[in-house]
């Protein structure tokens, strides 16, 4: 027997060094990428669309609703679109795809591939990211010519971005895997969409919003990374910067860790 296992070991030592390590990592992700962008083929372009369309529409719909409409409140919405943006793919698309996954039956098929968790979350990150990002620039092109607007960009909308779209993808993976029942999935996701449009302070001030209503808002994500992005655009329209970071990377964390604990851990 002890023969028999130091004769395996090389053979072990090599399989395991091949399943572990930057290139078996960046190799997962290289894979992962492109079946997303395969799968998506069809749809990316149209998604990418959509969301240029949805993010303009916030934009100047706002109007329609008050005219004149002043100009915090046209800073405000401007500046709350990007987070609608960066959250529309990862958060509210993501989950009902798993959720088509499952139904399609594909769903372990996928998730018995040889790929690293880690590796496939940053590849769909990537796509959140690829679809989003397009539209958020376009949104505030549009902003600044329709309203007049005097943005102030600073380098911190970089990591606002990268942070507020990786906390959206996180919260979406944890609905998606978390969940077993896809219908299930499929409704949260719709009531979500509805929340958070419509009662939490990314498109306007907290303080229009009832107080116990603020409160609340104060320990969900959303509040935050509408804090962090608008901060990025604008300069001393918003204080407690650092709170909120703390706030969405805490949010992206532990929803990393449901979404892994729901997919179990490979070996």
């Amino acid at each position: 027997m002890t023969a028999l296992v130091q004769a395996r070991t090389p053979d072990a030592v090599a399989a395991v060094r091949l399943r572990s390590g930057l290139s078996y990592w960046t190799s997962g992700y290289r894979t992962m990428l492109r079946w997303h962008l395969v799968g998506l083929r069809m749809w990316l372009s149209l998604l990418v669309v959509i969301q240029v369309l949805a993010g303009v529409g916030f934009v100047l719909g706002m109007s329609l609703f008050v005219h004149p409409i002043p100009p915090i409140v046209a800073l405000f919405v401007s500046t709350g679109v990007p987070v609608v943006n960066l959250l529309m793919v990862g958060l509210f698309l993501g989950p009902q795809l798993v959720a088509d996954q499952k139904i399609q039956q594909s769903f372990d098929f996928i998730q018995a591939l040889p790929i690293p968790r880690t590796a496939s979350a940053a590849a769909w990150y990537t796509v959140t990211l690829v679809a989003g990002i397009p539209a958020v620039v376009v949104s505030l092109l549009v902003a600044v010519a329709r309203y007049h607007l005097a943005l102030s960009i600073s380098v911190a909308v970089v990591p606002a971005v990268l942070l507020t779209c990786f906390a959206g993808t996180m919260l979406g993976y944890a609905l998606a895997y978390a969940i077993p029942n896809p219908m299930t999935t499929r409704l949260i996701t719709q009531l979500l969409v509805f929340s958070v449009f419509g009662f939490t302070p990314i498109l306007f001030r907290v303080s229009q919003m009832p107080h116990w209503l603020g409160v609340v808002n104060w320990w969900l994500p959303f509040r935050h990374m509408a804090q962090i992005v608008r901060a990025s655009l604008t300069d001393g329209l918003v204080s407690g910067v650092t709170t909120s970071y703390v706030i969405v990377t805490a949010w992206a964390i532990v929803c990393a860790v449901l979404s892994a604990r729901a997919l179990g851990r490979r070996p």
